[in-house]
């Protein structure tokens, strides 16, 4: 029996709601493979027509919520500068390839099939195996903004919690709640609209507002997996669902083990230098800040990539 064609709006923005699952037995993915998945989607959200909203990466699949726009929703200048993006700044634009181009990186498929593809070639290559990773093909869920996305999104963000793995989601650094408070949202990788471009324009008050309705909606028992334990809530009600310094420390203190250099801003900038002296071609980092403790900086990027 043929399979269904999938439901697709090419012509008009939409929201799309990704699941996709491993055919391997077991919970196959490592830490390092899931870092290596997020990595994957954030390098080709910058070269797809995309707007990624949210995510959740397991041991054995992932939920991903993304914005696709249409073919015409960059300018040639732009398509162009993505072009370069993926494929190096002395590669030639090929003109003729334009429309191709244009067509593929608005292709909700080809999106998902690179991703799992690249992903795929890599996590053999570590695991030392060869054949399928990925089971049957992806799902794929149109949602309508406003109420429905948010509803979607926190859906997602819950799902460490359904199944017992944190007591937080925001515990959780492989999903979009937990990549938000533990990384800062680096790069702008994720969108802060939540589905309502009405909310409060301040980015801190609209994270406030989303962690509000993600614990509201995470405490109650819906028959399908654990749920977030009232005295929790109640303890985050208590702070207006607010985040303070030493949460905030404590969800970054990743820094103290995944960083290459940790301390002052000339301390790091001088131990960089001398590291890409004695490693030849090595990209030069800039000092970052360590949010949540003044004076305090590290060599390499807190995310969970």
């Amino acid at each position: 029996m043929p399979r269904l064609p999938r439901i697709l709006i090419p012509d008009d923005p939409t929201v799309y709601h990704v699941v996709s699952r491993t055919a391997l037995d077991g919970l196959p993915f490592s830490a390092m493979d899931k870092n290596d998945l997020l990595k994957r989607i954030r390098v080709l959200s910058k070269i797809y027509f995309t707007e990624i909203l949210g995510f959740c990466l397991l041991d054995n699949h992932f939920h991903l919520l993304v914005r696709m726009f249409p073919e015409d929703h960059i300018s040639p200048a732009e398509l162009e500068e993505r072009y370069h993006l993926k494929y190096g700044r002395e590669s030639v634009f090929p003109a003729s390839r334009a429309d191709d181009l244009r067509c593929k990186w608005a292709s909700l498929s080809e999106f998902v099939k690179e991703i799992k593809e690249t992903f795929s070639k890599a996590y053999n290559k570590r695991n030392n195996r060869r054949g399928y990773l990925w089971g049957d093909r992806f799902k794929s869920l149109i949602v309508e903004d406003g109420d429905s996305l948010l509803n979607c999104l926190a859906y997602i963000d819950l799902n460490p919690i359904r199944a017992g793995i944190v007591d937080k989601p925001e515990e959780y650094r492989w999903c979009s709640l937990g990549y938000h408070v533990q990384s800062g949202n680096r790069e702008e990788f994720l969108s802060l609209e939540f589905g309502h471009a009405d909310m409060d324009p301040d980015t801190t008050e609209r994270l406030r507002l989303y962690r509000e309705f993600v614990y509201e909606t995470g405490v109650v028992d819906t028959g399908k997996g654990a749920t977030l334990d009232e005295e929790v809530v109640q303890e985050a009600r208590k702070r207006n669902y607010v985040l303070g310094d030493m949460e905030l420390f404590r969800y970054r203190c990743r820094y103290f083990t995944d960083s290459g250099v940790i301390g002052s801003r000339e301390f790091v900038e001088k131990v960089g230098s001398r590291l890409q002296k004695m490693v030849p071609g090595r990209k030069e980092r800039a000092a970052n800040r360590f949010k949540g403790v003044d004076g305090t900086y590290t060599l390499k990027r807190l995310a969970p990539g």
